[in-house]
């Protein structure tokens, strides 16, 4: 039998890659899509919709890094976790980073994604 904390984290984590997945979708597909449906491309270059997702995503990063702080075994989490979501924040919201941030997202969202992919693998193996 499953314990209650295992699903909890594994919804915690489940959630947070799939925000890690929207961020690098709307970096690197909606600007293809735009080339088709112009309406998309309204999307893609709106800024609001990066500073949402990164948002929606803190609560959920937030919350499982600071359930892995504790632990020695889940300081990779922790650590990789913390680095890819400054990459997100700085990325949506540091103005002099705007040039960079497509490159800071995506690299953000797939250290996040990987970050929360260990702790899942973590909890489940324990």
């Amino acid at each position: 039998m499953i314990n209650t904390g295992y699903r909890k984290a594994a919804m915690v984590d489940a959630t947070a890659i799939t925000f890690s997945a929207l961020c690098t979708i709307h970096c690197l597909a909606l600007p293809l899509i735009a080339v088709f449906l112009p309406l998309a491309g309204v999307v893609a270059e709106a800024e609001w919709v990066h500073k949402v997702l990164v948002l929606a995503a803190l609560p959920f990063s937030g919350i499982a890094l600071v359930q892995s702080w504790g632990s020695l075994r889940m300081a990779r989490f922790a650590l990789l976790g913390a680095v890819g979501l400054a990459l997100l924040i700085a990325a949506a919201f540091a103005e002099p980073l705007h040039d960079h941030e497509t490159l800071l997202t995506i690299i953000g969202a797939l250290i996040l994604a990987t970050a929360h992919a260990l702790r899942w693998i973590e909890h489940k193996s324990a």
